[in-house]
């Protein structure tokens, strides 16, 4: 078998197929893999089918399959993406192993990795399934560690039909990217940011944490709500805090993200009615970030709104941290105009 350099294979070859990487192939039922397999044959220079889903592999195709896979010779179908994002979703940490993913790939396994992931916590808020959020998180916060400008594929998937997962999903990488863009210089340097970038990462993910324990009655209703309901809606930050201290979440960042999301500049907000300064910068972005989420979302009162003109209302809002909601406008802006032909 020929070493992998010495394999020549189509330049459109990637087009059409993801090469598979030993990890992805140790990360498949061994017997029967969850999608085609094809074989490059570098004899008639394009690829033939070696699996198809239903069969089963014997003991001695696997070890061949493996030996194939490590000369570089086998792909999948891209027309496969959809299996191949829920494979891996649920072994997140393989897209920092697998180098042959494109980054619009890796931010489609993200979406259905977090949101998965958050839906599940959301439903059952205890320690154990925090814990395996806070292991998909690190996942992701070590992918945009090594190459920040990721972010931008991550703030291109917001979703636009309201669920509390979903929302957080999208405060998540919206906040990051806005995060890492508001420091100055290389935030990595010095490593120990990484930390922060962590903590943050994790307060954005779960700022609305409290909601769970708010009647979906109330969470739902579509016409005005009355005082009473809006009060009862107005205590999700500080049962957030509660549960944060249950979940042994005591780190500030954290802490601020869920207790100050809904505070704003002028005093007008809850619950504690800080002003400008009283407010710390990670409840400042997350309010900004809840905010703007919102209202690019579908909710049960509201159409969902347009990006740049909810940036820009933001921007124009002395209720929100002024520089941020700058920056964030520009952001956006500079998404749409990337994304234009």
């Amino acid at each position: 078998m020929p070493p992998k350099a010495a394999i020549e294979t189509p330049s459109d070859l990637e087009e059409q197929y993801y090469q598979i990487s030993p990890e992805i192939v140790q990360s498949f039922n061994k017997f029967r893999p969850p999608l085609d397999i094809f074989k490059f044959r570098e004899d008639v220079g394009r690829v033939v089918t070696y699996y198809k889903v239903g069969e089963r592999l014997s003991k001695e195709q696997t070890e061949e399959l493996a030996e194939l896979v490590g000369a570089g010779v086998m792909f999948v179908s891209r027309k496969d993406h959809p299996v191949y994002v829920k494979h891996i979703s649920y072994q997140l940490d393989l897209v920092l192993q697998d180098r042959h993913l494109k980054e619009n790939e890796i931010a489609d396994i993200f979406v259905a990795a977090l949101t998965r992931r958050i839906e599940e916590f959301m439903d059952q808020p205890v320690k154990p399934v925090l814990d395996k959020v806070n292991e998909d998180l690190l996942v992701l916060t070590q992918y945009l560690w090594e190459d920040p400008n990721r972010c931008r594929a991550l703030a291109r998937r917001m979703a636009t039909d309201h669920t509390l997962a979903r929302h957080s999903v999208n405060c998540g990488f919206i906040g990051l990217m806005l995060f890492l863009a508001s420091k100055p210089g290389d935030f990595r340097d010095p490593p120990q940011n990484r930390q922060l970038f962590d903590r943050m990462a994790l307060g954005l993910f779960l700022h609305d944490l409290g909601m769970t324990k708010i009647p979906a009655v109330l969470t739902g209703k579509k016409q005005q709500l009355i005082p009473d309901d809006r009060q009862k809606i107005h205590k999700h930050t500080m049962i957030g805090y509660e549960m944060l201290s249950k979940l042994d979440l005591k780190h500030p960042e954290i802490e601020q993200c869920v207790t100050q999301h809904h505070e704003r500049m002028d005093g007008t907000g809850y619950p504690q009615k800080f002003k400008h300064k009283d407010i710390s910068d990670a409840g400042a972005l997350t309010a900004l970030v809840d905010s703007y989420c919102a209202m690019i979302s579908k909710r049960p009162y509201a159409e969902a709104g347009e990006p740049m003109k909810a940036a820009g209302a933001l921007s124009e809002d002395r209720k929100y941290d002024p520089i941020l909601a700058k920056l964030l406008h520009k952001l956006i802006f500079n998404l749409q105009q990337a994304d234009r032909p």
